[in-house]
């Protein structure tokens, strides 16, 4: 700690982390403990997330730095659930600073057989939690003047492939949503933006780093030439969580390796 430029400093904030029990959102809440946050973990699954925040904070302390790691389980969509343990989090750990909706679910099907209650899973997981817990952790940072909420948008808030349209329906939604909370909360002097990672190596997507067909489309694909690792999302987090970007809003930083850049 303190060894960089200080606007990128974060020592001390206290950072929720939706969907932080595996894949994506555990890298990020790691990301953001060794950063010195106290970091909030969320998920449905207690025991789940009770064995992640024990592998962080051995991870922490391993590392002989970073902050301190709880576990708040909640379900993110539904309206009382987040109003509940958003107020859980804040008597636990103090005023939230930073906010990452990360929460997200993944459905594959053409469209002409894409099932109703697939459809409404989707966008109640991929959209609606963002939208409920930014309400309620908005509420909250509007009179204290300041704070930081990260959408986790996708590649597929840009472009897409066949059978994922409602997915990318709901990614799409979440970067409109990303730029309206940026509108409202602006003035208050929070700021809203997103990550949308690539294609990266995780738990979700080991069926497709398996198949070499559609992994040699990725590395092709890609200027960096590979898929991304979750680890590669955590400076673009610190930029956004931090002072460094106390000036930018509403924007989706994408951390693709390049892919939506190019033919």
């Amino acid at each position: 700690m303190g060894h960089g430029h200080p606007l990128f400093s974060i020592e001390g904030r206290v950072a929720l982390v939706t969907g932080s029990s595996r894949g994506i959102g555990r890298a990020l809440a790691q990301g953001l403990l060794e950063a010195g946050c106290t970091v909030v973990l969320n998920g449905r699954d207690a025991a789940a997330l009770e064995r992640t925040r024990l592998e962080l904070t051995e991870v922490a302390e391993a590392a002989g730095a970073g902050g301190t790691v709880l576990a708040e389980a909640f379900d993110v969509t539904v309206p009382a659930a987040v109003v509940d343990g958003i107020a859980r989090v804040e008597d636990r750990a103090g005023p939230i600073d930073i906010l990452v909706n990360n929460t997200g679910a993944q459905h594959r099907a053409p469209l002409a057989e894409f099932a109703d209650d697939d459809w409404y899973r989707l966008l109640d997981t991929n959209l609606t939690s963002a939208f409920l817990v930014g309400r309620e952790v908005a509420r909250r940072m509007m009179p204290r003047g300041h704070g930081k909420i990260v959408n986790v948008c996708s590649l597929q808030s840009e472009v897409v492939r066949p059978g994922i349209a409602p997915y990318a329906a709901t990614k799409g939604g979440l970067k409109m949503l990303t730029k309206g909370m940026c509108a409202d909360l602006g003035p208050s002097g929070i700021q809203v933006n997103a990550l949308g990672p690539g294609y990266f190596r995780t738990e979700l997507t080991s069926a497709l780093v398996a198949d070499e067909e559609f992994s040699s489309w990725v590395r092709g694909r890609t200027p960096a030439g590979r898929w991304g690792e979750v680890e590669d999302l955590v400076g673009a987090l610190v930029f956004l969580s931090s002072a460094a970007s106390d000036f930018v809003n509403g924007q989706i930083l994408y951390v693709d390796g390049g892919m939506t850049s190019v033919l």
